[in-house]
C-alpha cells in the first residue's frame, strides 16, 4: 500500500504515481470535483431538451447535459438533479426525468443480476467474437471514436451508432466493443454501459437498433457532407433485420429472491467506532452518507492497482477521479493511497457507504456501512424490460 501526495499537480501524479496503470489519452474538458459538477448543475437548462437531445452537429444544437459524469460517481445524486429540473417545461422535465428513471433501472438491475450482466440478458447476439467493429474512414464512425478518445464523452446517440456498428453491422462482440467505450468514459458505469450496449444491440430486446446514413444526415449532417465516402456510404441502408433467438432464461429478470441483498442497508450498520471515512468510485460526493455522518472523521480513497493494471483505463478517468479528490481535501482531510482497497478496509476501522456493484461484497469487517442514495428503492418484482421495473416500483 502506497500513500501519494494529495498536493501536487494531478499531470505530476499521473505521471510519477501510475506508470503501467493506464492506457494514455489526455485529459477531458469535463473536469472532476464536487465543485465543478455544483456549477455544471447550476448552469443546466433543460428547456428545448426533449427535442435536442439526440443532436451531435453542430455542437451548439446539442441538448444533452453532460452531467452524467457526475451522476455516475454520485456528485450529483440522482434525487438531487430530479428535483433541479422540477420547474422545467413539462415535456422536456419528463423526457429528462426519463433518463434519470434509466440510470436507475441500471443500477437496480446490476445490483440484481451482477456479472450475468456481461452476458446476453435475453435474446442471443454476437457476444465474444474478437476483432475491431470500428474501422477508419467513415466520418460518423471516426467523429465519435476521435470524441470518445479525446473527451471521454459522448452524446447518447452517437453511443447507439457506435455499438451498432460494431455489432449488429459488423458481427463483433458487443463484450468487446463496450469494453474499449468503457475504458474512455467518464461516466463508465458496468451497469449504464452494459445495459445500454445490450439494449442497442438487441440482446436485451430482441430487437436491435439499426445504425444507417439517414441518422447521420438527421443529426450531423455535416459528417455525411465532408465524408470521403458520401458517394459509396457503407451504410447508406439499414442492416437487414434479424430474429434473434431467445437466451436461457434468467430467473432473477422476474423475480429477486434477496432484495435486501439487492438495496443494501436501509439504515446504517454501526458494528463498531470508525477511525476513517472509505470511499469509493461509486459515491464520490459531499453527500456521501458515510460522509455525512462522520464530518470529523480523515477520509481515504485506494485506487485498485491490480484493477487499474488489469482495466487499462483512459487516464482522462484517472485526472477526474484525482481532481475529484484534490477537490475534496480543500474541505476534508483526504488521503490517497494505490494498493488494495479491500485489504485497506480488513486493516482499519473504516466507515463506507454501501455500492450496488458485485465487487463491494469483497469488503470485509467494516465498522459502518452506509445507505446507498437510491433514487427509487429497488423492488423484488420484474426488471426484464425499463417499462416493467418502472411499472412495478
Amino acid at each position: 500500500m502506497k500513500q501519494i501526495d494529495i498536493s501536487l499537480d494531478a499531470s505530476v501524479l499521473l505521471e510519477k504515481e501510475f506508470i503501467g496503470l493506464h492506457s494514455g489519452g489526455g485529459r477531458s474538458s469535463i473536469m472532476g470535483g464536487q465543485s465543478a459538477a455544483d456549477a455544471a448543475l447550476a448552469a443546466l437548462d433543460i428547456a428545448g431538451y426533449a427535442k435536442n437531445r439526440s443532436e451531435i452537429l453542430p455542437l451548439d444544437s446539442r441538448g444533452a447535459s453532460r452531467l452524467s459524469p457526475y451522476i455516475r460517481h454520485n456528485l450529483l445524486p440522482l434525487q438531487r438533479v430530479w428535483d433541479h429540473v422540477a420547474k422545467a417545461p413539462f415535456g422536456d422535465r419528463e423526457k429528462y426525468r426519463d433518463e434519470l428513471m434509466w440510470q436507475e433501472y441500471a443500477r437496480h438491475l446490476y445490483a440484481r443480476i451482477g456479472t450475468r450482466l456481461f452476458e446476453n440478458l435475453r435474446f442471443e447476439q454476437v457476444w465474444d467474437r474478437d476483432g475491431n467493429g470500428w474501422p477508419e474512414g467513415m466520418a460518423c464512425v471516426d467523429f465519435a471514436t476521435d470524441e470518445l478518445q479525446e473527451d471521454g464523452w459522448l452524446v447518447n446517440q452517437s453511443r447507439m451508432w457506435l455499438a451498432s456498428h460494431w455489432t449488429v453491422r459488423n458481427e463483433f462482440g458487443w463484450l468487446h466493443g463496450q469494453e474499449q467505450m468503457y475504458r474512455h468514459l467518464l461516466d463508465g458505469s458496468r451497469a449504464a454501459n452494459l445495459l445500454g450496449w445490450q439494449w442497442t444491440v438487441g440482446a436485451g430486446t430482441g430487437k436491435p437498433y439499426g445504425f444507417a446514413r439517414w441518422q447521420v444526415q438527421k443529426r450531423a449532417s455535416e459528417l455525411c457532407m465532408g465524408c470521403a465516402l458520401k458517394k459509396s456510404c457503407p451504410i447508406e441502408e439499414f442492416p437487414a433485420e434479424i430474429t434473434l433467438e431467445q437466451a436461457p432464461f434468467a430467473s432473477l429478470l422476474g423475480e429477486d429472491p434477496n432484495i435486501s441483498a439487492t438495496t443494501g442497508p436501509i439504515v446504517a450498520q454501526i458494528n463498531s467506532i470508525a477511525e476513517v471515512v472509505l470511499l469509493t468510485v461509486d459515491s464520490l460526493g459531499d453527500a456521501d452518507p458515510a460522509l455525512v455522518a462522520n464530518p470529523e472523521l480523515p477520509v481515504v480513497f485506494v485506487f485498485n492497482d491490480a484493477a487499474l493494471a488489469k482495466l487499462q483505463l483512459s487516464s482522462k478517468r484517472i485526472y477526474f477521479y484525482l481532481e475529484t479528490l484534490q477537490d475534496l481535501a480543500t474541505r476534508r482531510d483526504v488521503s490517497i493511497y494505490i494498493g488494495n482497497p479491500y485489504d485497506y478496509a480488513r486493516e482499519h476501522a473504516v466507515a463506507v457507504t454501501y455500492a450496488p456493484v458485485p465487487s463491494f461484497a469483497k469488503f470485509e469487517k467494516l465498522a459502518q456501512v452506509h445507505p446507498f442514495l437510491w433514487l427509487r428503492k429497488p423492488h423484488a418484482k420484474s426488471v426484464r424490460s425499463f417499462s416493467a421495473w418502472r411499472g412495478k416500483g
